[in-house]
């Protein structure tokens, strides 16, 4: 035997073995005949990456030379193979579904080649060989039909049956393996079974995951899942022959390891070792099989990730990921397992009305399971009749901007719509605002003043095309998960990653580049930056002559922001800057990302502002590998956005202020329209203080929550004459509520949501609305009927058309293409053709089409540290929580990882404290005080305390500074004075 034949003969402990994931009963056939739901969803719809793919194909096929194509014999017949296809994916092709193991035919997957269960038989050649790594040649005749393939495919079946629980005894009796073993007629094996004591004892530490090793093939796949595709290097196999196995870090409990709960291992493994908990029983049995499985989105962040809801008796039993074009079949901890806070019991199923007599106090809290000490339950009839009533009494004595609402960025864009079009043409005003006031609005200012467009220039998929990739004020494998995968993928692969933060984070890791600076100080560091690039003559001339305005005022704002100058201000060495500088200023393909810690500052459009102008110095725009990306924090913030539900502009981010614009939509609703600019968030509360906003209408916002200085906020609602709030539990805004109303959870709802990459994609109804909860769409339209609307829409279907007629954004997108393809980018020019992903490669949408310069200027905090608050308070998210904790927290899985509030900080800074990591501190500043616990954070800098503003127990944002950016009119979250100290000090 030659070296090297052995690897052709399957051996029982030789080599590792894998297949694709094991799918429900409702798609079965697909799975056995290689189809998953990541080539074609459940409901028989093709996704958008599919149909680009095929787009792509035809395209690719028409282009290639003869030359270029390999023609080769397959099972008698002549066929043809692209440039880099293996034969296995010639034969998928064709029509022919070989076995696979090893093979995943999902996006990031490489075959591997080891299991030889796709093997074929190639004539001229003594061993078979595997048709998922080998590639054909000219003239190469293959039979994947042979029966010496069959046997040798079956053999590998049936070797690694003996080490298998019995099926009626799997963990996942209908996992992909099973499947296999059943349609290759391997139901028993000859070979005897493993030793039992080899087997490690079944691991339960993680509550999302169940780890059974007794199932466990030693593929690899999980280990290629979690080093390659989600890039979290937790998984490895340790040991050697006879003993190897799975391990976590250094052979821990899956619960005490670094696992981050992304769950790519579950969806990838093939039979049952790596399984959710929530389809098991205490003994590792099946609990519940799916009867059903539904297409849609991830609720959460503003990624995007398309995803399966797999349903038991109308209840979510388990999540998949689905390949989707944003997120590839990934999900991350909280889209994968936080979807169980549809069905907790303090959901709202009936309307409620407030008690006669009791009051509304802004601290007065209201226990969530039993809302009745405050309300009292109604039929729609009268709730709708007493919210209506409220509104229109108070816009008929008071006037239309008496009354304000607030919509929800975690709705749909019909939703989004219906509310802005009620609010413009119900109550007459533009006060209408919701979360991106409180996230982007300083990021959408700078890029609509610079660019003429809020929206970001390219998908966060192009930073696999960068040569470079800024990330500054963004903490992505937090807040974004999955979009992060795509950038340490490239940080892999070679790219330079620059990461900018005052805070370390986990993403640092893949850094070329890691820059650490004084908080509150992006301005300096970024015009350091640019100095270095104007006056080393590494910007791109020929770009800013022919694309931009206002260089040379630039130039001249710069003079005095040298590197030595502004190292004093923002703490970065003055070669640091330099290196950054020219890292950036060298590229061909460089591409920003940016989060809260750029926007939610007092100078937040100037920080916006300097990234623009590198970008635009540098001509980093407008090409593949290059942009300008804001990540998005919630799920449809960018589409919300764009259907309006911003005070200063009508859908399309048309002005209200232009009298041309405002003749075209009140011709279009039929009604006369305020032209004044509405109040945002943060102003519209002040006025509710004041009392001259008497009466709000609040969908699936939490003021009471996310906006700062809670305090104030909470009195401000609490003046309020009549409130009323749609959503899903009694939140802490809907304690102040006159009328609540039982809304819609995202797996209940049919409607399109855009994502951070401008793409429009359809979630559909998965679940029933629960107890005579309501469609959000519905409860609108009946509220508007009652405010003397003549609205008829039969669904969100309708909605949608309507918003194609007032919206040229949505020109090339119709309702049956997204049925269709699942997801579609904007803009798009007609209804055939893809959307545009890069954007402004010509021009840009300012008036004279090109992109304009602005200088900034150093604007310090609002408030500065001194010997009475010597910290500074800094607030954000947790991976595992999101937004205000309204939906994370009632999810059990991800309350379990993350259940109690915390406070991190440097672990030196805490031991100055004299405290220990878990027991509790106070955070105070000028505006109020909270205790929780402290927990050991390096990323945290001296002097720092990071707090997550999910925990209603101590809401981080009653301490938070509501000062605002005069721009963006954003509140600076990320910067306040405080002090900290151990509790029971005085």
């Amino acid at each position: 035997m030659k070296k090297g034949d052995r690897r052709e003969i399957p051996q029982r402990f030789h080599s590792p073995f894998t297949m694709i994931l094991a799918k429900p009963s409702s798609t079965q056939k697909q799975v056995a005949e290689g189809r998953g739901a990541n080539m074609i969803s459940s409901t028989g719809i093709q996704n958008y990456e599919h149909a680009k793919a095929a787009r792509a194909i035809v395209h690719q096929e028409a282009s290639q030379s003869e030359a270029d194509v390999i023609t080769f014999t397959l099972d008698a017949e002549p066929v043809t193979a692209r440039p880099g296809e293996t034969i296995w994916s010639v034969a998928r092709r064709q029509g022919r579904i070989l076995p696979h193991l090893c093979h995943l035919d999902r996006p990031g997957y490489r075959p591997d080649g080891n299991c030889r269960a796709c093997v074929v038989e190639i004539e001229g050649e003594r061993v078979l060989a595997a048709s998922c790594i080998r590639k054909p040649t000219p003239g190469m005749v293959v039979h994947t039909q042979s029966d010496r393939a069959a046997r040798a495919r079956a053999m590998v079946f049936e070797l690694l049956l003996a080490d298998q629980p019995p099926r009626d005894q799997a963990h996942n009796p209908n996992s992909s393996f099973h499947r296999w073993a059943q349609r290759l007629g391997v139901t028993t094996s000859r070979f005897p079974a493993r030793d039992e004591t080899a087997i490690p004892p079944p691991d339960r530490s993680h509550p999302a995951m169940a780890v059974h090793l007794d199932s466990c093939i030693q593929c690899g796949l999980c280990v290629r899942a979690c080093r390659e595709v989600q890039v979290n290097d937790v998984i490895g196999l340790a040991h050697r022959g006879y003993q190897t196995r799975v391990v976590f870090d250094f052979d821990d409990p899956m619960g005490q390891s670094s696992c981050v709960g992304c769950g790519e291992c579950v969806q990838a493994c093939p039979t049952g070792a790596l399984l959710p908990a929530s389809v098991l029983d205490d003994q590792g049995r099946p609990a519940q099989t799916a009867d059903r499985a539904v297409d849609s989105l991830c609720p959460y962040c503003g990624v995007g990730c398309q995803l399966t809801y797999h349903i038991a008796q109308d209840r979510l039993l388990f999540v998949e990921g689905r390949d989707g074009p944003a997120n590839r079949g990934r999900l991350c901890v909280k889209g994968r397992f936080g979807f169980d806070y549809v069905h907790h019991p303090h959901r709202l199923t009936t309307p409620l009305i407030r008690r006669p007599g009791v009051a509304k106090h802004g601290r007065d809290q209201v226990d969530p399971a039993h809302p009745e000490t405050h309300f009292r339950p109604a039929s729609w009839e009268e709730a709708l009749d007493v919210a209506a009533s409220g509104l229109r009494t108070l816009r008929d004595r008071f006037g239309p901007r008496a009354l304000a609402g607030f919509g929800s960025a975690k709705g749909s864009n019909e939703e989004a719509y219906l509310f802005q079009k009620l609010v413009r043409t119900g109550f007459g005003s533009n006060n209408v605002d919701h979360c991106t006031r409180l996230c982007h609005a300083s990021s959408v200012a700078a890029l609509m003043e610079m660019i003429g467009s809020g929206a970001v220039t390219a998908p966060f998929a192009e930073a696999t095309r960068a040569e470079v990739i800024m990330v500054i004020g963004a903490n992505p494998t937090v807040n974004h998960p999955v979009a992060a995968t795509f950038i340490k993928q490239a940080a892999k692969r070679g790219a330079k990653l620059i990461v900018i933060d005052p805070r370390g984070q986990s993403l640092s890791r893949y850094a070329t580049h890691r820059v650490t600076f004084r908080p509150g100080t992006d301005v300096a560091l970024l015009n350091a930056m640019l100095h270095v690039i104007l006056d080393e003559n590494l910007h791109d001339p020929d770009f800013i002559a022919a694309r931009t305005v206002g260089f040379e005022e630039l130039r001249a704002s710069l003079t005095r922001f040298t590197p030595e100058a502004m190292a004093e201000v923002c703490g970065v060495p003055a070669d640091q800057i330099r290196e950054i500088a020219r890292v950036y200023g060298r590229s061909r393909r460089a591409i920003i990302f940016w989060g809260m810690g750029i926007s939610q500052h007092v100078h937040g459009t100037d920080n916006a502002r300097c990234l623009i102008n590198l970008a635009l110095a540098t001509g980093n725009v407008g090409r593949p590998g290059t942009g300008l990306h804001p990540l998005r924090g919630q799920n449809n913030v960018q589409g919300a956005s764009d259907a309006g539900l911003i005070p200063m502009v009508y859908p399309d981010y048309k002005p209200v202020g232009d009298p041309a614009t405002r003749l075209r939509f009140e011709n279009a609703w039929g009604v006369r329209l305020d032209p004044e600019p509405g109040l945002t968030v943060v102003e519209t509360m002040k006025a509710a203080h004041r009392g001259e906003i008497r009466g709000m209408y609040i969908l699936g916002e939490n003021p009471a929550m996310s906006d700062p200085d809670l305090d104030h906020a909470r009195a401000a609602l609490a003046h309020l004459d009549h409130l009323v709030v749609q959503d899903l539990f009694l939140t802490e805004t809907a304690w102040h509520a006159d009328v609540v109303l039982p809304a819609s959870a995202f797996p209940e709802k049919t409607g399109t949501f855009t994502n951070t990459d401008r793409r429009v994609q359809l979630g559909r109804t998965a679940l029933p609305t629960p107890g005579d909860a309501r469609p959000d769409w519905w409860i609108i339209q009946e509220l508007a009927r009652r405010l003397g609307l003549d609205w008829n829409y039969d669904g969100p279907r309708d909605v949608f058309n309507e918003m194609r007629t007032v919206m040229p954004s949505l020109r090339g997108i119709t309702w049956e293409r997204l049925e269709r393809e699942g997801a579609v980018t904007y803009p798009c020019d007609d209804e055939h053709t893809p959307g545009q992903e890069v954007i402004f490669g010509d021009v840009f949408p300012t008036a004279d089409g090109r992109g304009r310069f602005r200088p900034t200027d150093l604007i310090p905090p609002d408030e500065q540290p001194d010997e009475h608050y010597p910290w500074i308070l800094s607030t954000g998210r947790l991976l595992e929580h999101w937004h205000t904790g309204a939906m994370t927290r009632r999810a059990s899985t991800l309350d379990t990882l993350e259940p109690q509030a915390i406070a991190l900080i440097a672990p030196r800074e805490l031991a100055k404290l004299g405290l220990q990591p878990g027991e509790r501190l106070r955070v105070q500043t000028r505006r109020g005080t909270i205790e929780l616990l402290a927990r050991a954070d390096r990323d945290v800098p001296p002097g720092m305390v990071f707090i997550p503003f999910c925990y209603t127990e101590a809401a981080a944002n009653l301490l938070t500074n509501p000062a605002l950016d005069p721009f963006g009119k954003i509140p600076e979250f990320k910067f306040c004075a405080a002090r900290v100290e151990p509790v029971g000090s005085a």
